[in-house]
């Protein structure tokens, strides 16, 4: 495999045996860094574009039948000279396949072999199916999450899917990835997104063990009850976000809506008060547009900012000015993360049709022609 993308992964080869939601988004972010990816992909799908253009930009595609041997073995092949595979399939599945960790590290001793799945490689539900509410909900995270008279609401998939899994595995991954180059010795890497959910409440259980927080949904800083942090309805029924915490963003708020002497907000930290306080704001807020808001706190510490649908928010002036969504491949797509000025990344090359580099990569591994087209043609 050849590593022609910059970054400061620039150099790393990764295998990924596709999957979906996290494992993808892990590759995709060791990709936007410079990471030579290849991705394997079924070969009933060769031919056809990818249906996750953002997520399965900037590696190389490869269809490949792993259920059968010639299959595996042109992707232990892979293995052979790859610094890290990234595999999100249930627990056993991979070694039924012949391409678990074991055999994969003994032909690799230096390789990382990322396990991406929900509730990891062990433990009671360890093959039990589920998706990101679900690990959300075990987690403790859900719970916490919307309305004290309301159920729960998920935030979209980013806390279990995104954050506490494909990007807890790519932090894995990296750190892997770096002792291996230090001692010599590969590992596996077992992301599972309930840990990944949970590790995300750290500052939350800090603040139980204090006394600080309470062990419901509502009445909480951090959860939509605070006056000073959460979203008001405007006059034309869009919406502000409020995250005015420190008692001088607190006071820039009260100055920007007249509210500074009135007595019902001198107790910031009231809890019993924050009901009639936030109902006060609610009314405030609405008798302006969202529009109007947003020029009367610009240049104020208030922490007052417009809530953007994803169309406005990759036109807003300040994510503009930082590139922080792109318009590359015809697509509009975030833009990589984070930024590096030693060894900056260079845009990621559009999602490839699927297989469509299954030829070139299997000859760069080593493989000859004859067993290449018997693999093409299956």
């Amino acid at each position: 495999m050849t590593a022609e993308r910059q970054g400061p992964l620039a150099g790393v080869r990764v295998v990924e045996l596709g999957g979906i939601g996290p494992g993808p988004f892990c590759a995709m972010l060791l990709a936007d860094l410079g990471a030579d990816v290849v991705r394997i992909e079924r070969p009933a799908d060769a031919g056809r574009p990818s249906e996750h253009p953002v997520l399965h930009r900037g590696r190389r595609s490869v269809a490949l039948d792993l259920k059968s041997a010639a299959g595996a073995d042109a992707v232990l092949r892979l293995v052979d000279t790859t610094d890290t595979v990234v595999e999100g399939f249930r627990p056993g599945v991979a070694e039924r396949l012949g391409l678990g960790p074991q055999i994969c590290l003994e032909r690799n001793p230096r390789l990382v072999y990322g396990r991406m799945t929900g509730w990891g490689q062990d433990g009671p539900l360890a093959q039990t199916p589920g998706h990101d509410i679900n690990y959300l909900a075990l987690s403790g995270v859900l719970g916490a999450l919307g309305q004290p008279d309301r159920e729960p609401q998920p935030p979209l998939n980013l806390v279990g899917d995104m954050g506490g899994g494909g990007l807890l595995l790519a932090f894995g991954i990296v750190s892997a990835v770096l002792s291996s180059r230090t001692t010599g010795r590969g590992q596996v890497v077992d992301a599972a997104m309930t840990d990944g959910a949970a590790i995300q409440l750290s500052l939350v259980h800090g603040l139980l063990a204090r006394g600080m927080w309470a062990d419901r949904r509502g009445g909480n800083i951090f959860d939509g009850s605070a006056p000073f942090y959460r979203t008001y309805r405007c006059l034309d029924a869009e919406y502000v976000a409020v995250g005015a915490i420190e008692p001088q963003f607190y006071q820039a708020l009260l100055v920007g809506l007249g509210l500074a002497t009135e007595p019902l907000y001198a107790n910031q930290f009231d809890v019993a008060g924050w009901p009639a306080m936030s109902a006060r704001l609610a009314e405030v807020f609405a008798s302006r547009s969202r529009q109007d808001w947003v020029a009367h706190f610009e240049g104020t510490e208030a922490c007052v900012t417009p809530v953007l649908s994803f169309a406005e928010a990759a036109q807003h002036p300040h994510n503009r000015a930082r590139g922080t969504f792109t318009e590359a491949n015809g697509l509009l797509e975030p833009h990589a993360a984070p930024r590096f000025d030693g060894t900056p990344t260079t845009p990621a090359p559009a999602a490839r049709l699927v297989g469509a580099d299954t030829r070139q990569v299997l000859l760069e591994a080593g493989l000859d022609v004859a067993t290449v087209d018997a693999l093409c043609l299956r």
